[in-house]
């Protein structure tokens, strides 16, 4: 950051300035909970000349305390994959159903953004398509902040829903289904080659809110990868250009996504591994009736608050997540 051409590149000087605020919070948390750990330390060492009942109960507190802080501050140590510091491009898109899987896709659209409010990280809507009566037909968000990317990896996956639906005049109990891909936010990398003539690039009119003139040119894009079939869109921008620069990312990202996953189902079958590789398989059920319950099928994570998961209370079924990778 000291280099006299340090601003020559402004796009590349605020990712570097944000790499190392991220950095800076890190040792600056690790500092803090020294701080407080010196201090129950001398706290305790008081208590024992003094044998004062008060304050050893203000000891216990303190130290139920700086257990959660410690725990949290591992957390952010286990997400040291190349990747993980990275924003996150999740989508969401709703299964066989109907209006109430289009529901339901809504509704995690509003856990993830709660989610994301809470860690102060900024949420971007790249594609988005209006349900026909109620919900959402499909989106793609770029949430940005670090290890955006190292957090929400967890939530890949198909999350299931089992509710009585508002939709169903006879008041049935529906049980509905929605995919969530998580890909980073990934630079031009080398390990990622796009070839132009393996691309097929359509423009659109955006279908989306923004004014008339993004509603009134075509300046939403959809690139469509001719080797994959994998197909990626974005609206979000004004101008065409732009649009286009940002599906690109996206897709960029989505093919190292599948290099990677490629490279685990290889390593798995030299293995002799009986394991699922995929966004495709059911991760988390969330059951409104008739209990309350949410559970992760991968970790056995479970709580009976199903508000306030919906809520954006999801760090308990991340953190169980990650820990299990160790």
């Amino acid at each position: 950051m000291s280099a006299p051409d340090f601003w020559n590149d402004q796009e590349a000087a605020q990712k570097i300035i944000a790499e190392a605020n991220a950095v800076k919070s890190v040792v600056e948390q690790f500092h803090a909970l020294w701080s407080e750990y010196e201090d129950a330390q001398a706290m305790a060492e008081l208590i024992e000349e003094e044998e004062d009942e008060s304050m050893a109960q203000e000891l216990v507190q303190s130290l139920r305390n700086l257990t959660d802080k410690l725990k949290n501050f591992e957390l952010q140590l286990l997400l040291n994959q190349p990747y993980d510091k990275c924003n996150a491009i999740l989508e969401l898109h709703p299964g066989a159903g109907g209006t109430e899987s289009q529901d339901w896709a809504e509704m995690l659209l509003r856990m993830y953004r709660r989610w994301a409010e809470k860690r102060n990280y900024k949420v971007e809507v790249l594609d988005f398509l209006p349900g026909d009566e109620a919900g959402i037909k499909s989106v793609t968000l770029l949430i940005k902040g670090y290890n955006a990317y190292g957090y929400l990896k967890a939530e890949k996956g198909v999350h299931r829903l089992v509710r009585i639906s508002p939709f169903d005049a006879s008041g049935r109990r529906h049980t509905s289904f929605v995919s969530c891909s998580v890909v980073p936010e990934i630079e031009n990398d080398a390990e990622v080659e796009i070839r132009p003539d393996e691309l097929k690039i359509d423009t659109y009119r955006s279908s989306g809110a923004g004014g008339q003139h993004i509603n009134t040119t075509d300046s939403a894009v959809r690139i469509t990868h001719l080797p994959t079939g994998i197909v990626v869109t974005c609206q979000s921008e004004r101008s065409q250009i732009q649009n286009r620069e940002r599906a690109m990312k996206i897709l960029r990202s989505k093919l190292y996504e599948r290099k990677i996953e490629e490279q685990m189902k290889e390593l798995a079958e030299l293995r002799g591994e009986q394991q699922e590789i995929g966004w495709g398989s059911q991760i988390r059920s969330y059951v409104f009736h008739p209990y309350s319950m949410v559970k992760d099928h991968r970790t056995q994570e479970e709580t009976g608050n199903v508000d306030a998961v919906m809520d954006g209370e999801i760090d308990p079924f991340i953190d169980a997540y990650l820990r299990r990778q160790l």
